[in-house]
């Protein structure tokens, strides 16, 4: 008798205790479970741009950048043109010769680990700084990166993160510095920075609502769409930039519904054994999301 008193008690209060789980509980939850079905570790932020309604998970933790810190470039960007330091239709020479952040040596960067590769045609010759910005953003190229940092410089960009209030945000560098990446001297970026910074632009509060939309405008351009658009309806629009290296996949960006709601969704991911699931398991995450900012 005493048994069944023990079992009826302990149903109780496992029933209790489900009851007590909240929606927004439960649908994190329920994230976390799609998430844990591809071996890898992740992090997401999601802000609703109406309401301030939030989900995190690790979202304060440090995770490699890849290309989402060509962002935060584009910003710094965008930031000393509207302080005078030159202009957006200013051309400059594309090169192909960097230093490293460890001893200045030079280095250059390889074609076959590019996936811009129509700029390399362009070495010698001259472009906009905007032209080598929106290649930057919209097809990642790695040499308009290393160019833009060049003029702007990785501690400026990383000085202007702080000021829009991501503090964990570590942009240190140009890609492909092998020397640095061997003494582990990497850009970082953690879930919950990429929020607030796109938040600021969604809100127009990044340099200028001019350069905010300026900025808006190329991310909406961005090619890479198999992460958060992947699985969202044609009619939503998302402005992003995405970033991915062995074993990490990263996405951030402003999804804008037909509705006029918006809202924030940033993934990122490491340690994945298998890319191609993980790639799968955000984008079915993004529609999750999706789906319940509906209700």
């Amino acid at each position: 008798m005493k048994n069944i008193y023990f079992i009826t008690l302990l149903l109780l209060i496992g029933m209790q205790s489900l009851a007590q789980i909240s929606p927004s509980e439960k649908f994190k939850n329920e994230i976390q479970a799609k998430l844990s079905t591809v071996e890898g570790e992740f992090a997401v932020a999601f802000k609703d741009l109406q309401t301030g309604k939030t989900l995190f998970i690790n979202e304060k933790d440090n995770f490699h950048a890849a290309s989402t810190m060509k962002t935060p470039v584009m910003i710094e960007v965008f930031k000393q043109a509207r302080a005078g330091k030159f202009k957006l239709s200013d051309s400059i020479v594309v090169k192909n010769e960097f230093k490293s952040i460890v001893d200045g040596s030079s280095y250059s960067l390889d074609i076959t680990d590019d996936s811009a590769d129509d700029m390399y045609k362009k070495i010698g010759r001259k472009m906009t700084i905007y032209d080598l910005t929106y290649q930057m953003i919209i097809v990642s190229s790695n040499l308009a990166t290393n160019i833009l940092i060049d003029l702007v410089d990785a501690k400026n960009a990383n000085a202007t993160m702080r000021t829009l209030g991501a503090n964990d945000i570590q942009v240190l560098r140009g890609v492909e510095d092998n020397k640095a990446f061997k003494l582990g001297m990497n850009n970082t970026v953690t879930a919950y920075d990429l929020m607030t910074i796109f938040e600021k632009l969604a809100q127009e509060k990044v340099v200028s609502p001019e350069d905010s939309k300026g900025m808006i405008k190329i991310l909406l351009d961005q090619k890479f769409r198999e992460k958060i658009p992947a699985k969202l309806p044609a009619e939503v629009k998302v402005a992003h930039k995405t970033g991915s290296i062995t074993g990490v996949q990263n996405d951030s960006g402003i999804v804008y519904l037909p509705d006029g709601r918006k809202y924030v969704l940033v993934l990122l991911s490491r340690k994945l054994k298998d890319e191609k699931k993980g790639v799968e398991a955000l984008a079915d995450v993004s529609r999750m999301i999706f789906d319940n900012f509906q209700h």
